[in-house]
C-alpha cells in the first residue's frame, strides 16, 4: 500500500487500508473477464458482434487518459430531462450550453461523453470526430404530474448513427410496473445499433416504490443490482452501467422472487453487517456473465465537499472488484469547471495506478 499514490489514500480516509489490502473470496479473480489492454480481442472476439461493433468498442478504449489501459472514465450528462435542467445546471449556467458538456469531457480526459440526441446534434459536426459520442435514447422526465416511473424513447438509433454516435445508452427501470414495454423496446433498438456497429451500454436502474423497507433502501442491493445487470446482459447490453451496491439481500427482506442462501454466505461473504462492497460490487459483475460485458459504476450526487474523497472511493471499489471504469456526471459538472477536470483525473488517476490490483 505504501506505493499507492498517497492523494489516493489520503482521500480514502480510515477506510484505505480495509479497501487496498481486502483479498475477495466470494468469487476469485481468475474466474472473471478482466478488463485489461487486450479486451476486445481477449474477451469479445469470439462473440457474434460485428467487426465495426468491435472498432467502435476499441476507439473508446483508445480515447483519452486511460486510452489503452482496458478502463473507462466515462462523462454522462442526461440530468437535464432525468432532473429537470434547472436543478442540474442552476449551479453552474454555463453547462445549459451543450458545448460545454463535450468540453468537460476532452479536458476531462473521458473516454466518451454521454449525453441526449439534442445536445449531442448541436454540436456533432464540430466534436463527433474528436471524442467517441454515447447518445442516450430514453429518459424518465419529470415534467408530468405526477411524476411516475417511465423511460420514454426519445430518440432513435438511426438518429444516434447519423450524428456520429459511436454507441447508443438507454436505461431500463428494472421492477417498475412499465418494465416490460422497456425491455422490449431497449432490446429492439440494441439490436438496431448492433446492425449498424454500434455499441450499447445500459442503466440498469431499479425502480419500485416497495423496494424500500425498514428504513433500508434495497434499490442499490447487491442481489436485485445483479439481477437487473443479467436481465441487462442478456439483452447484449456490452457494458452494464450499476449504481454502487450499498446493501444486500433484498430479495429477503421483501420477500418475493427466488434466491439462494449461498448468494449471502458464500458468494457475497458478510464480513461486515451488509457485506464488504468489493464483494458485493464483485457480484454485480458475475451478473454480466463474469465480466464479459463490463461494469461501470455510477459516480453518484453530488454531496459537495465529500465529492472527491466519494468518487475515488466508488473508483477504488469499482476496480478492485474486477470494473472497467466510472461513469460520473453530476459530481463534475455540478461545480467550476477546472474543479470538475480535476475531479475527473484524480478517478482516472485510481485506474492508472497499477499499484491498486484486482482484489
Amino acid at each position: 500500500m505504501s506505493d499507492i499514490d498517497p492523494r489516493i489514500v489520503q482521500l480514502l480516509g480510515s477506510e484505505a487500508q480495509e479497501l487496498l489490502t481486502y483479498s475477495a473470496q466470494g468469487f476469485v479473480k481468475e474466474h472473471l473477464h478482466l478488463p485489461g489492454p487486450a479486451f476486445v480481442d481477449r474477451v469479445l472476439l469470439n462473440s457474434d458482434r460485428s467487426p465495426q461493433v468491435l472498432r467502435n468498442f476499441q476507439s473508446i478504449l483508445s480515447h483519452g487518459r486511460l486510452r489503452n489501459t482496458g478502463f473507462v472514465s466515462v462523462l454522462p450528462v442526461d440530468q437535464g430531462i432525468e432532473h429537470s435542467a434547472g436543478a442540474s445546471f442552476a449551479a453552474n449556467p454555463l453547462y445549459f450550453d451543450p458545448e460545454n458538456i463535450i468540453k468537460l469531457a476532452m479536458d476531462g480526459g473521458c473516454n466518451a461523453v454521454a449525453t441526449t440526441l439534442g445536445a449531442l446534434a448541436s454540436v456533432s459536426r464540430k466534436y463527433a470526430h474528436k471524442i467517441p459520442f454515447i447518445c442516450k435514447l430514453n429518459h424518465n422526465e419529470l415534467l408530468t404530474y405526477p411524476n411516475h416511473f417511465e423511460q420514454i424513447m426519445f430518440a432513435s438509433v438511426s438518429q444516434a448513427y447519423d450524428l456520429g454516435a459511436t454507441a447508443v445508452g438507454a436505461t431500463i427501470y428494472f421492477g417498475s410496473e412499465d418494465s416490460d414495454r422497456q425491455i422490449v423496446e431497449v432490446s429492439e433498438a440494441f439490436h438496431h445499433a448492433h446492425s449498424l456497429g454500434m455499441v450499447t451500454i445500459l442503466w440498469c436502474y431499479l425502480r419500485n416504490n416497495a423496494f424500500k423497507k425498514g428504513g433500508v433502501d434495497y434499490h442499490s442491493a447487491a442481489d436485485l443490482t445483479g439481477q437487473a445487470n443479467h436481465l441487462g446482459v442478456t439483452i447484449k447490453a456490452d457494458i452494464i452501467k450499476q449504481k454502487l451496491p450499498t446493501t444486500n439481500g433484498g430479495f429477503t427482506a421483501l420477500q418475493f422472487g427466488k434466491t439462494d442462501d449461498r448468494v449471502y454466505t458464500q458468494l457475497t461473504p458478510n464480513e461486515k453487517s451488509v457485506g464488504h462492497p468489493i464483494e458485493l460490487t464483485r457480484y454485480q459483475i458475475a451478473n454480466c456473465y463474469m465480466g464479459r460485458s463490463p461494469l461501470i459504476n455510477s459516480g453518484g450526487a453530488s454531496a459537495g465537499e465529500s465529492d472527491l474523497a466519494d468518487a475515488v472511493r466508488t473508483a477504488v471499489i469499482n476496480k478492485r472488484a474486477g470494473g472497467m471504469g466510472l461513469i460520473s456526471g453530476r459530481k463534475a459538472f455540478q461545480r467550476p469547471m477546472n474543479d470538475g477536470i480535476n475531479l475527473l483525473h484524480t478517478i482516472q488517476d485510481v485506474y492508472l495506478d497499477s499499484n491498486i490490483t484486482i482484489a
